[in-house]
């Protein structure tokens, strides 16, 4: 890292004050305004956001921003680009494009350990932010997301596209109406397939890789194809498994349905009982979680091909998927009723006794309408509807999880008022990560 991009990092809160003069200007924009943003993680889920974004004639990318400079300069540009315009400047440390007082706003489509710290820049630079799922790699990182984000005032967005379902809305007001009755019970599930997972001898980094940049926050370690592109998924240094990962989505749902905020236990048992393979993260997994008069209990695999996620065919017409086969189902079991309500477009059916459907809901996807709602409350400056606050909460429910399973299974007390771990200190000193210097969080 050169000096001067060092003091740019160290000094980032300074850059927030520039930034908070910028967002007066942007608050004030006139509605015809291009909204110029940057990708950071030029990744399949990255590149598909950016051109969701991009086809709208109000948007503008002018960076990729990618480790990899194989990616950041690839064919993505051409791609995002209206033909006769400008490409997207590539670099390979996005702080650079932080400091261009012509971006707007970024998205960040990073591996997880990266979510926060990218965020929380991005907000101190004065930019506006989406973010993918999950919003943090840690608890306390998801705190300062939401720190950073009220400091300057800035709008971020998390990757939780089912909180723009209107199918989900309509779920929320048939549970409030009272007629599921109460629910002491809610079910989460994640069961889904996969094999196993193997590492590979380490190596050098590929030419044009900064690898230093890629690694961020994380521990240092050497070079291992399996953990650059996509294996960092098995590995804790940079996700918690698919409890952290993929599986967010029901958990934000739920704790959404049930209107609850944080839970006050969390317990976790958990193993590789499938594969005899190198993943870190486990390949079977239960949680539960005490909310006081509710639990929330969630089931994970990575081993079971016979469940399957929501097909396009259903996320995308009039139909329910097979619930029991259903994958990334939520089960809420009332007092009066049982709700089934699957994510990404599967709808939602309530039953009562005999397998009679007492309502349902036809469900669609929300994949253009999330980014769109992102880019209406960067010009509102209103909160969008998957607000970083609701990232964080969500967030934290798999951090406790799989806190839970890595000290030895133990049930974890959690004070949601100071977000610690009361009973239990190995425990509570993994609700923050202390990052790799110089990738250090400013003072918020």
């Amino acid at each position: 890292m050169t000096p001067v991009s060092r003091r740019r990092f160290l000094n980032a809160s300074a850059i927030g004050v520039a930034g908070a003069a910028f967002a007066i200007h942007r608050a004030g924009a006139a509605p015809s305004d291009t909204v110029r943003f940057g990708l950071i993680g030029v990744g399949g889920r990255g590149r598909g956001l950016a051109l969701t974004v991009a086809r709208r004639p109000d948007c503008e990318c002018i960076y990729l921003c990618d480790p990899d400079a194989r990616r950041a300069a690839g064919s993505m540009g051409k791609r995002l680009t209206p033909k006769g315009g400008t490409l997207p400047k590539p670099v390979a440390d996005f702080r650079t494009a932080l400091d261009d007082k012509n971006l707007d706003a970024v998205i960040v489509a990073t591996p997880d350990h990266w979510h926060a710290l990218a965020t929380v820049l991005a907000c101190c630079a004065g930019k506006d932010v989406y973010v993918e799922k999950p919003a943090s790699y840690s608890i306390w990182e998801g705190r300062q997301m939401v720190k950073a984000a009220r400091k300057h005032k800035r709008v971020v967005q998390v990757g939780l596209q089912n909180r723009t379902c209107p199918y989900i809305h309509k779920a929320i007001d048939y549970i409030r109406s009272g007629k599921l009755g109460r629910i002491p019970l809610v079910k989460v599930f994640n069961i889904k397939g996969g094999g196993p997972f193997r590492k590979a001898n380490d190596t050098a980094p590929p030419k044009g890789v900064d690898y230093d940049m890629w690694l961020g926050p994380a521990p240092k370690r050497p070079f291992n194809p399996r953990h650059f592109h996509g294996g960092w998924y098995y590995l804790y240094d940079y996700c918690g498994g698919d409890m952290g990962n993929d599986a967010s989505h029901q958990i934000d749902i739920a704790r959404w349905l049930i209107g609850k905020a944080a839970p006050t236990s969390a317990t976790c048992y958990a193993g590789h009982h499938a594969w005899d393979d190198d993943r870190e993260v486990p390949d079977t997994q239960t949680a539960a979680f005490d909310f006081g008069d509710c639990v929330m209990t969630f089931d994970n695999t990575q081993y079971a091909r016979y469940m399957a996620k929501v097909p396009g065919a259903v996320r995308n017409a009039d139909k329910f998927p097979h619930w029991p086969l259903c994958a990334t189902r939520i089960e809420l079991y009332g007092t009066r009723e049982k709700m089934i309500l699957g994510r990404h477009g599967a709808g939602w059916q309530a039953f009562t006794s005999g397998g009679k459907v007492t309502a349902q809901q036809y469900g669609r996807q929300a994949q253009k309408e999330h980014p769109d709602n992102w880019i209406d409350c960067i010009r509102s400056r209103k909160r969008p509807n998957a607000d970083i606050e609701d990232g964080h909460l969500s967030a934290a429910l798999s951090h406790l999880g799989n806190i839970s399973y890595r000290v030895g299974q133990r049930q974890l007390l959690y004070d949601p008022a100071t977000e610690t771990i009361t009973n239990h200190p190995d425990a509570n000193r993994l609700v923050k990560r202390e990052p790799r210097p110089p990738y250090t969080f400013p003072k918020l």
